[in-house]
């Protein structure tokens, strides 16, 4: 098999995973100031800090398995977004820390601040909104080169209806993932009330996120046509994330079989995820980089494969042994039992 699907493949997988667990990491946090000025937080507090408190340490390890392999299995890539993505990242970077230091001071016992949480919940939306202007960029037609070297026009990007429409995509969802998953873990603790408040969040917020995906479709039809025309025949790998997304709004609006629900929008998002990138091959960024331009040699592409699948069956256990011992431990979850007692 090319080594380079293999490579871009492997990494697509580590972003879809950092996807859905940031996803529920952001959204919670969000959901947590929120609750703060809804007067919700009595009901809302206990659920969501019983996931976060174990969590929030490894959300990440996804991100830095992505970056650490685009460098590694595509060289060129670092030439073309490390200039044009400074700007970008380094605000991510700074809403990163600015999460970091709400966890250290919640870990070390500090009075809560209201400022301290809205800060916190507000920077769990602006980071994957952030980051999901590489997908914007990478649709080509804000790039230009200057004597060789990338520029990004800023006021292009920030003007196009394409870029809103992503940003939009990436909120909402994140909200939505969230909310569906924390009924699940909400219906698991057997808190009927946080699962009452949640499920209402959960459906709320699915309108927005398949609209917001339909209202893409119809820009790059507009942006960019060959990837249009490129989704257009895979329609049915799209059609079919659709009739996942009703299974799981379904669900929700029966008020039964949540971790099914949550398990249905993973499938939905999967489905959605790869065939994004599927119809996207091979181009990284439009019309400048593919997968082919600037690949690493075979023996460098063949040791990292085998060093990322090697990591990711390391961390898979893992992340199975921290649900196991925490997320979905029934006594842990309802409160029963401390951390202390594991």
């Amino acid at each position: 098999m090319d080594l380079a699907i293999v490579g871009i493949s492997v990494l697509w997988l580590f972003l879809f995973g950092y996807i859905i667990i940031a996803s529920i990491d952001f959204g919670a946090g969000f959901f947590s100031a929120y609750s703060e000025l809804a007067n919700t937080k009595h009901i809302l507090h206990h659920i969501i800090q019983r996931y976060l408190s174990p969590v929030w340490e490894v959300t990440n390890v996804f991100l830095v398995f992505f970056f650490v392999g685009m460098v590694g299995f595509f060289p060129s890539a670092a030439f073309y977004y490390g200039t044009i993505l400074l700007v970008p990242v380094s605000i991510s970077n700074v809403l990163l820390a600015i999460r970091g230091s709400y966890y250290a001071f919640q870990t070390y016992g500090v009075k809560d601040s209201k400022i301290y949480t809205f800060l916190y919940g507000v920077a769990g939306l602006l980071i994957p909104a952030s980051l999901s202007i590489v997908l914007t960029i990478s649709e080509g037609g804000f790039v230009e080169m200057v004597d060789g070297n990338p520029v990004l026009l800023y006021e292009k990007l920030f003007f196009s209806p394409l870029t809103w429409s992503i940003v939009i995509l990436s909120v909402v969802s994140v909200l939505y993932i969230s909310a569906t998953f924390l009924t699940a873990y909400a219906d698991i603790a057997k808190d009927f009330d946080a699962r009452r408040l949640l499920r209402k969040y959960a459906l709320a917020w699915s309108g927005p996120t398949i609209l917001s995906a339909t209202l893409i479709i119809w820009q790059l039809r507009q942006h960019n046509f060959s990837h249009f025309e490129k989704i257009m025949d895979i329609w049915w790998i799209f059609a079919l994330s659709g009739v996942f997304f009703v299974i799981t709004v379904a669900l929700l609006w029966m008020k039964k079989y949540y971790s099914l629900a949550f398990w249905s929008l993973i499938i939905q998002f999967s489905l959605a995820f790869f065939g994004y990138g599927i119809s996207h091959y091979p181009y990284l960024l439009y019309p400048y980089l593919t997968i082919y331009d600037g690949f690493t040699n075979d023996a460098m592409a063949t040791a990292l494969i085998i060093a990322f699948i090697a990591g990711f069956a390391l961390l898979i256990p893992s992340i199975w042994l921290l649900a196991r011992l925490f997320l979905f431990n029934k006594s842990y979850v309802r409160g029963e039992k401390g951390k202390g007692g594991y």
